[in-house]
């Protein structure tokens, strides 16, 4: 997330002070005013992404001031606070869009809870997220990426309904982009300028979960000191993005349907029938029409939000999209840490291509996060690759044709030489440069004779990895012929040094101005 910007605005400096002290981060720039009339200069200059505002302050009050920054941009988000709060203020506020109402004092743990979210939300609707799979972002936007058939369908899709106000369900595993989608219906349809609120309803306790949406009135449950406004509320004539619906409870999804069939709603605890101008997107991973068999899921609930269905495709399925990925993703990482990154192998790549991805795309953007910032080289091998899945475990790739098993290096024997960058040019399959190259036709034909060795070996009942057996004979022969030197001994081997210090470590190899096994 790029660096955001938070104004406070409080009549009283040590307030201020104190706000600073709970909220200071790097990726954070904090402005402050002591009055209204300040603060919509700096909003008119600066565009702050949240601002926190003392309600009743000398001069322009914050209520009168909230008015003026909604008209300048209705996706400003203005948090209010006050120690002299009532209900009919409260209700004001919220017809005017404050996105959240604090009691003073607060402590430092509800300040940063709310500050996240905020500045979440504002990330959110000032990001936009391009879909057009040639576009390319710059700063402030973000990209679904692919050329593939199957991502084609998806941005067909997207452009086909973001004008409309139909609701969309969005279904796919974790890690496909469903959020990202729900995102690019909302910045390129004309409620893009109005507010746009995401909602993980897995994420939130489901007794809370009602409160979350709907609001809640004073004394509705234990802990409910105060009227609070629910996300319905917050994104009033805006779009709402309920991720995980799959998770929500029969109860809840009875209230959602409501609102998708007239716009009314409650307040939990209350009786006021409130009205919603709402375009509702959802998401999940779960399969509806199976939960809908077992009783879980509202049919009518499902055919609601089924007006417009997009399928996420998951990242195995749409492998030839994982070069584009890796470039975007990389790149987009060289910003965000100040490193720069390293060029991905044609046999890494190929590997990358091969993987299953259980995590997909989210998975994918995690590997690259990791090798940008433990990279000891400026070029990726097979070997520094960390493809375990969500769980931990070591998982195998998707299986290639004419795939054999992978070497003692942690490639496959079919994949390109590690040293052979990648390119537009540069070979997808494996097959066809081990046949042109004759260097390697030469050390295949060189190989023949120490196999029959190992196989007679293995006949008079030694138990060995053959591939082991190959492994340390070429890293002492490297480690030798370098004179111990591991930096030069892993370049002409094509690993990394990290590989190598492993690899001596596991076969106990002594090194000094000569390699000892």
């Amino acid at each position: 997330m790029p660096r955001q910007t938070l104004l406070v605005v409080d009549d009283e400096p040590d307030f201020i002070t104190g706000f600073r002290r709970v909220l200071t981060r790097e990726d954070l720039e904090i402005l402050s005013a002591q009055s209204g009339e300040e603060a919509l200069e700096i909003v008119r200059v600066r565009r702050p992404d949240v601002i926190f505002m003392d309600l009743r302050m000398p001069g322009l009050d914050g209520l009168a001031t909230l008015k003026r920054m909604r008209e300048m941009d209705s996706r400003l988000i203005v948090v209010l606070m006050t120690a002299y709060s009532t209900t009919s203020t409260i209700i004001e506020a919220m017809k005017h869009g404050a996105f959240e109402f604090l009691g003073k004092p607060f402590s430092g743990t509800k300040l940063r809870e709310v500050a996240s979210e905020a500045l979440k939300v504002a990330n959110d609707m000032r990001t936009v997220v391009s879909y057009r799979p040639q576009a390319v972002e710059g700063e402030g936007t973000e990209a679904i990426v692919g050329n593939s058939d199957a991502m084609q369908r998806v941005y067909k899709a997207i452009g086909q309904v973001a004008a409309s106000n139909a609701t969309v369900l969005i279904t796919g595993e974790s890690g496909t982009g469903k959020e990202l989608v729900a995102r690019a219906i909302y910045h390129h349809s004309d409620r893009s300028g109005r507010p746009f609120i995401a909602v993980n309803c897995a994420a939130i306790p489901e007794s809370l979960l009602e409160s979350e949406l709907f609001g809640h009135e004073k004394g509705a449950f234990t802990g409910a000191v105060g009227r609070k406004p629910g996300k319905f509320e917050v994104a009033q004539s805006g779009t709402i993005f309920l991720d995980e619906i799959g998770d929500m409870s029969l109860s809840t999804q009875t209230k959602i349907l409501r609102v998708l069939q007239d716009g009314s709603f409650q307040r939990v605890g209350g009786t006021e029938t409130l009205k919603a101008d709402i375009r509702v997107l959802a998401a999940t991973n779960r399969d509806l029409p199976r939960m809908i068999r077992e009783g879980a899921f509202r049919s009518d609930l499902y055919y609601r939000l089924n007006v417009v269905h997009i399928e996420m495709p998951t990242l195995a399925e749409r492998a030839e999209d994982i070069p584009l990925l890796v470039d975007y993703f990389l790149r987009r990482l060289e910003r965000e840490t100040r490193r720069k990154s390293p060029a991905v192998s044609a046999a890494a790549m190929q590997m990358l291509q091969g993987y299953s991805w259980p995590g997909n795309v989210r998975e994918l953007e995690n590997v690259l996060r990791n090798l940008v910032l433990t990279a000891k080289t400026d070029t990726v091998m097979p070997g520094d690759l960390r493809l375990r899945g969500e769980l931990g475990e070591v998982l195998g790739s998707r299986r290639t044709p004419g795939a054999t098993e992978a070497t003692g290096f942690g490639m496959p024997a079919t994949a390109p030489p590690p040293d052979v960058p990648t390119s537009a040019t540069a070979p997808q399959t494996g097959e066809s440069w081990v046949v042109d190259a004759g260097v390697f036709r030469d050390i295949e034909t060189a190989v023949e004779p120490l196999f029959d060795q190992m196989v007679e070996a293995r006949g008079r009942g030694y138990k060995f990895s053959a591939f082991d057996v190959m492994e340390r004979a070429m890293i002492l022969h490297a480690l030798n012929k370098m004179r111990g030197n591991q930096v030069q001994a892993a370049k002409a081997l094509g690993i990394t040094r990290s590989t190598l210090r492993k690899r001596i470590a596991r076969y106990g190899l002594k090194i000094d101005t000569r390699v000892r096994g």
